[in-house]
């Protein structure tokens, strides 16, 4: 499974992230530019141990991305997809790409891949915005790898 952060902000959020992927076994890839160094000291205390455990590729843009996996299937996570997270059938090779905590991905990115944008239902009140990005990263990370049943865990 492959994790997409599109420029994080939250040095703690993407060390959440970085130690889901190190024990589920997905790849994480970061698109720059990052609110934060990766030498952040949130940002490796979040993750504690695990660094030693992850996968972790950095792209200059989503187009770079893009251009280094042109025949990868990408999930894009916004809380306006048209489809439920749960709706999709992944692959193991699947990318799951998620944007900025304060604007979410590019809107120009969703216009782009309508049919491949998703959503992890939530409660219809406005001040009801959104889910912590770590946390929707696990829900949707956990989701595809137990379709594809853990491989490689226990």
């Amino acid at each position: 499974m492959n994790i997409v952060l599109v420029e994080p902000e939250i040095p703690a959020n993407t060390g959440n992230i970085s130690r889901t992927c190190a024990v589920t076994g997905s790849a994480l890839h970061l698109v720059r530019p990052l609110g934060f160094s990766t030498d952040d000291r949130q940002l490796k205390r979040a993750g504690l141990d695990y660094w030693s455990l992850l996968d972790i590729t950095y792209y200059d843009s989503l187009q770079d991305l893009w251009n280094k996996h042109p025949q990868g299937r990408f999930h894009y996570v916004e809380t306006n997809g048209g489809a439920w997270y749960t709706d999709v059938k992944y692959g193991m090779d699947d990318f799951l790409v998620f944007g900025k905590e304060t604007t979410g991905l590019p809107r120009d990115v969703i216009a782009a891949h309508e049919d491949d944008v998703i959503r992890i239902p939530m409660r219809n009140d406005a001040k009801a915005r959104s889910l912590n990005l770590s946390n929707a990263v696990a829900i949707v990370a956990f989701e595809a790898l137990r379709q594809n049943g853990f491989p490689g865990m226990v």
